[in-house]
């Protein structure tokens, strides 16, 4: 897929580096000189004077902390090298860069010894971390995270899990990362990508075409990928161009259905047929004036198991794909047509908000589905489908979600500003970024239509979840950048939906 960068997790760093050093013959001095230089050019461009204060682990990671305090210092920077953890397993690479450090060997690290730096440079931990820091190591970390300096984090912040962004203990907060020869997965997945900063990436020399297994977690491009979905011609029209059923709504909840049914509108859906109970109709109907109107069976202003029927048949009349679960309500009555739903129809089906609740503790029933389904969940709702707690989730976010993948058999898009999409095969693409002015109520309604939409346009279903989730972000960045982040509402990425696409 052209418009996924990969992002190269621990296991296919060590292969790339091994690969260059034991099959093309660079030394690992050589591809450390090379990272400790753009480690150290990056330093200079990020606080060009004052005292750099360089902490070394025991590791690579410290061996390039090493190297870069010879270089920086050749350059005539001030330096300050300290050490954490037991020098006698310093070893290899670093042991030699160590010994090449001109000025005598490092002082043993101790928090008043960073309080004067201009910049501090986090070189304790690399790739190869996972688990909890402990020790000196997470007295050190402790120390630069509350040191109120900037932070320059060597390939990972000391603390985060470069594959999964997973922090179980102590972590850096790094206002920058330079990581080197290929960015990493966790730099970008929460809680990892808000210790990183701003990554800057230094190619050190491994030439393309490493042995070795594909990436399964990419940062999505959004130009190929918006390019890549199918657009308008002279010879369409509102069938081709697509047909989205929207289930949704109940009373007191009517404008998720009406946010639901304008995104999938504005997002391109040549045709949206909105499914509502009977009684909250006419209300839904005032706001949708381009849209279809579909009343279904109602038990007191909301969706019952009756309105099932309803439902498929004219879906099954008029093929489409089916929106489940904005404003749906919690009612057992909602609940019980959404279950009915996810089980009976033959249809290709996203499933949101309320409709994601009905099915909490029940993803595995999902997985008999022939047609593709794409479920949309914030951290809260997986964790009620996967039965855990929400902190599980927010901590492991990469695990969950291909969990929640594989037992649904289904796509999942699990919100945040690192929105994840993980495919049932435990393919990842991580949105880059997400605008503030999604922070209000209404905006999972607007993308659960924009990825309807896409999927009724025909774009194949992951990358139909992808490019909706980027096309969301976008549209916010411009009704951001139009008025602001403050005050801004949902229908407000609705309206920005069309030039998103631009």
């Amino acid at each position: 897929m052209d418009w996924l960068a990969a992002l190269s997790d621990s296991e296919r760093s060590r292969a790339a580096d091994n690969w260059a050093i034991d099959t093309l013959g660079i030394s690992g001095l050589t591809l450390m000189e090379s990272a400790a230089s753009g480690l150290a050019d990056y330093v200079n461009r990020y606080v060009p004077e004052g005292l750099v204060v360089i902490v070394c682990g025991t590791g690579n990671n410290g061996g390039d902390g090493y190297a870069a305090a010879r270089l920086l210092r050749a350059a005539g920077r001030q330096v300050r090298v300290l050490q954490a953890g037991d020098p006698e397993r310093i070893v290899g690479d670093a042991r030699a860069q160590l010994e090449m450090l001109p000025g005598g060997p490092p002082a043993e690290f101790a928090a008043e010894l960073i309080s004067d730096g201009s910049v501090v440079v986090d070189a304790l931990l690399g790739t190869g971390f996972s688990g909890a820091p402990r020790g000196q190591v997470a007295e050190a970390i402790d120390a630069i995270a509350n040191c109120g300096r900037p932070v320059v984090a060597v390939d990972v912040p000391s603390g985060v899990d470069a594959s999964t962004g997973e922090v179980l203990g102590a972590a850096v907060c790094a206002q920058m990362t330079v990581t080197f020869n290929a960015d990493k997965p966790g730099l970008h997945i929460n809680p990892g990508r808000a210790h990183a900063g701003a990554v800057r990436v230094v190619d050190i020399g491994i030439p393309p075409g490493a042995p070795i297994a594909e990436p399964s977690v990419g940062l999505i491009i959004d130009e190929p990928l918006i390019a890549s979905l199918p657009r308008r011609g002279a010879g369409s029209n509102k069938f081709t161009s697509g047909h989205l059923y929207v289930a949704s709504g109940s009373r007191g909840l009517t404008g998720a259905a009406v946010l639901a049914s304008t995104g999938a509108m504005r997002a391109g859906a040549g045709y949206v047929t909105v499914c509502v109970p009977a009684s909250q109709q006419a209300a839904v109907a005032a706001h949708c004036v381009e849209v279809m109107q579909l009343s279904l069976a109602d038990e007191d202003g909301h969706h019952c198991r009756e309105g099932v029927d309803e439902l498929l048949g004219a879906v099954s009349e008029r093929s489409g794909v089916v929106l489940l679960g904005p404003g749906l309500g919690a009612s057992k009555g909602a609940r019980a047509f959404a279950r009915a739903v996810a089980s009976e129809l033959t249809q290709p089906l996203v499933i949101d908000a309320d409709g994601l609740n009905a099915l909490a503790g029940r993803l595995d029933e999902l997985k008999a589905r022939k047609q593709p389904t794409v479920l949309t969940p914030h951290e809260g709702e997986l964790a009620r489908l996967l039965g855990c707690d929400s902190d599980e989730v927010r901590a492991g976010r990469l695990e969950h979600a291909r969990s929640a993948a594989e037992k649904a058999g289904a796509i999942v898009i699990l919100k945040g500003v690192d929105t994840l999409i993980c495919s049932p095969e435990g393919l990842v693409a991580v949105s880059p970024g997400a605008s503030p002015g999604l922070a209000t109520a209404g905006t999972g309604d607007v993308l659960g239509g924009v990825v309807g939409a896409l999927l009724a346009r025909g774009a194949e279903p992951f990358v139909a979840a992808s490019a909706a989730v980027r096309l969301h972000a976008r549209a916010a960045d411009i009704a951001v950048a139009t008025g602001g982040a403050e005050g801004m509402i949902a229908s407000d990425v609705v309206g920005a939906l069309p030039r998103a696409w631009a």
